[in-house]
This record gives C-alpha cells, structure tokens and sequence, in this order.
C-alpha cells in the first residue's frame, strides 16, 4: 500500500497554528502565513519557511520555471558573492551602495551579496557569446537575493533576503528585443494567472536598473506600498513614480492682471503657514525648491499642493546625482534663508512642473527673508528654461492619454520587464560581429519576479476572515482528509484508505490525524486554507456518506456517498483547476 501516508499525516508534520494574530505582523497576509505555520521570523528582515510555506514556495517556482522554459529561456545559476570591480564597473556600487551588503574575505577583497545580477549575466555573456548566430538568448535563474532595507516590514513584501526569479534577454537590435520583451510579458501573464492572482499591469520607472522603459505586475491590494493610478475610459495605468497626471486649461487667479508686488510673511517659510497667513489655497502657491544635479545648483518649481517626484526630475535634467541643496548652497544662490526662494530674478536654470504653465497671479517666495511676492504672472515675470512632468500624479488628475480621470490605488509589485537597451552590454563589453563582421553592443532586458513575495501577495489577495484560501495551483496540499474523532477505529480506517487511494493517484493528501477537538481541527483548516476538505466521522459513516468542502466557496459541507468519495474529490479537483484557467 505505498508508504500509508505517514509523512503526510498532520501528527508527523510541523504546523505550528496560531490563534491570536502576531504583534510582529501589520497586514492580512503576514498573520496568515505566521498563525498557519508556514513562516517564522529570524530577525528584521529574515524569514524561516516552515514545511507548508516551502511547500507553497516550491509550487510557485514550478509555475515560474515552467513558463520560462515554455518562453524558451535558458536556466542557470550565478553566484550571490560578487566582487566588487564588476559593479565599478557600471558605476552602480556606488547607486546601490546604501543597499548592497558588503563583506570582505580573508586575503582583503571586497565583495557584496547580490541585490542582483545584470552586472554578472552581461560579464558571463561577454566571455561565451561573439557572433551574431548566437543570439537571441534569455538565461533566468531562481535564487536568493540580498538587500539591505531600511525598513524591513510585511513579512516577505519587503525582506532583506528574498527569493527572486530573474531573467536577461540578448538580441542584435532593437526590433528583436522587443519580441524578447513581449515573450517575458506574455509568460508573466501566464505566471501569475496560473498562481490565482489577478494583477494590473502598470508602466513604471526603471530607476536604478536604467534603460528606456519598464512595466510593473501589480496586485492590487489596500495594503500595498506602491502606489497606482489607473484611466477606466482608455486603460492607462503607471506607478506613482511613472504616472502623469495633467491638468487642462490655464490656471488663473485672482487680480492675475496686477503687477507682482511684494508683500511681508514674517516667518512664514512653509506652504500651509504662507497659504494660511495671506488667505490663499495651497495650490495658488508656486514651491521653489533648489537642488544639486551633478553638484550643480538648479531650481524645481512646482504647485504648492503638489510633491515633486525626484525621479522624474532626475530623468528631465538627464543628471546621475541629484540631493536637495543644503541651507548654504540655497542662501548663496537665492541671497535669501531657507524658506524664501522664489523664480522672480533668480539666477538659475528654471525647470518647472507642466502644470504650471499658465499660471497667473500666483504667489512665491521674494528671494528676501520674511518677505513673498503676489500676483506673479509665469509667462510674464519669469524666464522657465524647460516644463516638465515634475510631481507625483494624485487622484482626480486628467489622463495624460485621454478626456478621462486618473483613480489612485494601492498594489503590490510582484514583477517587472525592463528593455535595458546598450547600457551594460556597452560597459561590459557583449558584443557580437554582425554579419558584415562589425562589432555591435547587445540589447538587452531583464525581468524580475519575486518569487517568495508572490507567494504572500496571494494569501493577501485570497484570504477571508477564517483564513487563507489557496488556488489549487500552489495549494501546499490539494486535499485535506480531517478525521472527525481520531479515536474511532473505522473513521481511522476509512480516513487512511481513501488518503492512500489519492497518494497512488497523485493527489497530494494532508490527514489530520490529531487526537484533538473537532472545533480545533475546523478552524485550523480553514487557517490553513488547503482548498477540498474530507470530513470524516461516525455520524456521516453512519449514513455511508463522508462531508465534502471547497474552501471559500460555501459556509457548508455536503455529503457524498463513501464509494464515491474519491471520484467526487478528482472531480472537485478538476473543477477548481477549471475555475482557475476561466478565470485566467
């Protein structure tokens, strides 16, 4: 009769259930994974998986693995030590130098854990790809990475070791590339749909990655930490770092005819102490805000109701570095205290939000202490060098695509799709000969899932208040045979014959065999979330039936004749399979 079970009977497991939700976890997610056991904390930022979490972990890199290699991409394994020199290289030790661990061997050399590995693969490609015959390729690997959050918080969302799924594609142009991308973008789809989770896809920033443009997979969750806006009418939607809200027709305020004149703000340097002193909106307020762009100082104005969007300023100007000024730089280059800058005769390149074009009778700083100036007409008493798409967009902004409006949401980045272009393959030297034998730089992408923080962004987007509803796909186990009353001899009997009969047809069985309380054992698998439940007892036996349950779609079980118990459970099984494919 096989191995009967025992590895799989709950009494020889270890699911360390919790009743009362952890102190440590603020979202539905991280309670659920601790208080089922799948999860124990080490320290900030660092997570032990339990048999059921690794169990769900290994299904979900099933599905990844599987769809990568559907995609025709190419599995390796890179080292998570890396020398330092490679990332000199590409100037990114010193972009990602507050999140990088670094250590340093015996002999003295520094080396950092991999937050991760475009640096690596494009060194490997640059030693064992030379001719334009050998591309396309796209090489992924699932493996462990290392970042040093500043805030380790959620659980797995955000981890200082996580288990990330990345891929790198190399083609011979651009039109190639694209195909490459549009691959990974079509697996994604397929991954994420096949692990039960609906996700936006929104355009996003490449950051620190580079590039030319970029696509985040959001789940779409109250307790993400990303923001979204998203346009119903047309489909646009972009993360908050990416997204451009407009705001259509000039902006014109009262006595926006007048002359600017100055007027005296004693101590008045913020937006709320300026805007509430002079009787005036927030947004009537033009922000000055001067920074150093490659240790050259500029000035950013933006509404004052608005947030400027680093990011995009950083992009605009095409500048590597970019810090708000200290109180030094500022006073040298305004003549006035921190508080006080304003455009009006500034002596400084000018870069403004888009939204500011058109402003009439505004207000901004007078370059002087204690002192503003009103009635500022942009066009007529300032000299913009550029506008930009400066501030973060918000909800309410017009579609930058169409007549509708942009809604703000919250999700969770669960992947991303970078088109990389030349910029490693160029610094890292993977070139190929053409056909005309020149050499020519690779383009490049790269396509990151994580892996660990999929497997949570799940449980937070199927969960309800009893616990964790898993889709069949990444369930740690498909079926959970539960024996009512563990001391009666025939619920014992029954409850390992129909398990074995599963196990010899590949179903994966959980039996709860535990000489506990049946309230106990019902509320644990409903915690636990494993999606068809068996319930075994003498009262059900009595009538030559067993209970049946699929988690999460009714409150009650039904009873199925015993003879047909197992064919009604491959049938659920199948069903659940089905709903989840639809829905895909």
């Amino acid at each position: 009769m096989g191995r009967k079970g025992v590895l799989l009977r709950w009494t020889k497991q270890l699911i360390p259930t919790l009743r009362e939700v952890p102190l440590e976890a603020e979202i539905a997610s991280h309670q659920l994974m601790l208080r089922a056991g799948m999860i124990r904390r080490l320290g900030a930022g660092l997570y032990t998986f339990l048999p059921l979490g690794f169990r769900a972990l290994k299904k979900v890199e099933a599905i990844v693995r599987q769809e990568m290699d559907r995609a025709g991409a190419l599995e390796v394994l890179m080292p998570a030590l890396h020398p330092r020199e490679i990332w000199d290289r590409t100037g990114r030790y010193d972009v990602l130098s507050e999140v990088m661990f670094k250590i340093e061997d015996r002999q003295g050399r520094h080396l950092v854990l991999g937050p991760t590995h475009e640096e690596i693969i494009t060194d490997l490609v640059s030693r064992e790809i030379n001719s334009y015959r050998q591309l396309p390729r796209n090489f992924y690997q699932i493996q462990t990475k290392f970042r040093d959050e500043i805030r380790p918080r959620f659980g797995l969302m955000r981890a200082k070791e996580f288990i990330m799924k990345d891929a790198y594609s190399f083609d011979v142009d651009w039109d190639a590339a694209e195909k490459s991308y549009q691959a990974m973008y079509e697996a994604y789809q397929r991954i994420f749909a096949r692990c039960g989770l609906r996700t936006r896809v929104v355009e996003a920033d490449t950051g620190a990655m580079g590039g030319k443009s970029s696509h985040e997979f959001m789940v779409l969750a109250e307790s993400g930490e990303d923001g979204l806006v998203e346009c119903g009418p047309c489909g646009y939607a972009a993360n908050l770092e990416r997204a451009e809200g407009v705001t259509r027709g000039e902006t014109v305020f009262e006595d926006a005819d007048r002359e600017n004149e100055l007027v005296d703000t004693p101590n008045m340097r913020t937006i709320e102490e300026v805007s509430g002193f002079l009787k005036s909106p927030p947004a009537r307020l033009i922000k000055t805000l001067i920074y150093r762009a490659d240790e050259k100082p500029v000035a950013v104005l933006v509404p004052g109701d608005r947030d400027v969007n680093e990011l995009k300023v950083a992009r605009a100007l095409g500048c590597r570095k970019l810090e708000l000024a200290d109180d030094a730089t500022i006073e040298e280059a305004t003549g006035a205290p921190v508080g006080f800058a304003g455009p009006v005769g500034l002596d400084l390149p000018l870069y403004a939000d888009k939204k500011l074009r058109g402003y009439r009778g505004a207000i901004t700083g007078a370059n002087q202490a204690d002192r503003h100036i009103v009635h500022v007409d942009l066009e007529r008493d300032v000299r913009i060098s550029e506008f930009h798409d400066l501030t973060y967009a918000r909800n309410g902004d017009g579609c930058p695509r169409c007549d509708g409006t942009l809604v703000e949401k919250r999700g969770i980045e669960v992947g991303h799709v970078f088109k990389l272009g030349t910029k490693y393959s160029e610094q890292l030297g993977a070139l190929y000969l053409d056909p005309e034998g020149k050499q020519q730089p690779a383009v490049m992408g790269c396509y990151g899932i994580g892996v660990s923080r999929t497997l949570q962004a799940v449980i937070e987007q199927r969960h309800d208040k009893d616990g964790i509803i898993w889709p069949i796909s990444i369930a740690p186990y498909a079926v959970e045979v539960l024996m009512i009353n563990a001391q009666d001899a025939e619920t014992r009997r029954v409850a390992e014959q129909i398990t074995e009969t599963l196990e010899k047809q590949g179903v994966e069985v959980l039996m709860d065999d535990r000489d506990e309380r049946p309230g106990v054992k019902f509320k644990d698998a409903d915690l636990v979330g494993v999606p068809i439940r068996v319930g075994i007892g003498e009262r059900s036996l009595a009538k030559g039936a067993v209970e049946l349950k699929i988690r999460g779609q009714s409150d009650k079980a039904k009873e199925v004749p015993l003879d047909q118990a197992v064919a009604e459970i491959q049938g659920a099984i199948r069903q659940l399979y089905e709903e989840l494919n639809a829905s895909a």
